[in-house]
């Protein structure tokens, strides 16, 4: 079984311990102690449950996990209360992130020409109010402007919004999910 079949069934193994199921083993070896930044995204069928990260590794990519699945479930805002028998019908997604690439631009025009849709996880910051999109967003909002524009909403900012100072970076991932191939979202997939 492969390293991100394994973080997937652990990731599984969280939340069904959440309800009373025996606790999750976490998977050893060298890949899983491995620093990292990942998402953690879990859906009901076509519905968000919960989506919670790291943008910078700061621990190892199954604590990383264990934290960001435990969030998804519990913490997030979307989240709504779950029975153990709503367990199964969870999809487990987990986007293990690339490194941070800070992206110069003069302006919101050139930043929509240089990004990569499908491609570019983005993360915008502004003093105080930080938003990001993982790369899986442009599946639903394909065109750079609107993207922008939802972006800058949910950081806090107006869609219009734009300053010279503001910090734009952008990563790519690799996407782990338990009804689909590990793949990874690049400008060559």
């Amino acid at each position: 079984m492969t390293e991100p079949r394994r973080l997937l069934e652990f990731a599984r193994g969280l939340i069904a311990e959440e309800f009373g199921a025996a606790p999750a083993v976490a998977p050893t070896g060298s890949w899983f102690e491995q620093r990292a930044a990942t998402f953690v995204t879990l859906r009901r069928g076509p519905r968000l449950h919960g989506c919670i990260g790291t943008l910078r590794p700061r621990r190892s990519i199954v604590d990383d996990v264990r934290h960001n699945t435990m969030a998804a479930l519990l913490t997030d805002p979307r989240a709504v209360p779950l029975q153990a028998a709503d367990v199964e019908l969870l999809r487990i997604e987990i986007s293990h992130l690339s490194a941070l690439e800070r992206v110069e631009v003069a302006s919101e025009e050139e930043l929509r020409r240089v990004l990569r849709p499908r491609v570019d996880g983005v993360v915008l910051t502004w003093r105080d109010r930080c938003g990001t999109f993982l790369p899986q967003v442009w599946e639903s909002l394909p065109d750079p402007a609107r993207f922008l524009a939802e972006l800058k909403t949910k950081a806090g900012l107006g869609s219009a919004f734009w300053s010279a100072d503001i910090v734009v970076e952008r990563y790519s991932v690799l996407k782990y999910s338990e009804y689909e191939s590990p793949r990874e979202v690049t400008a060559n997939a």
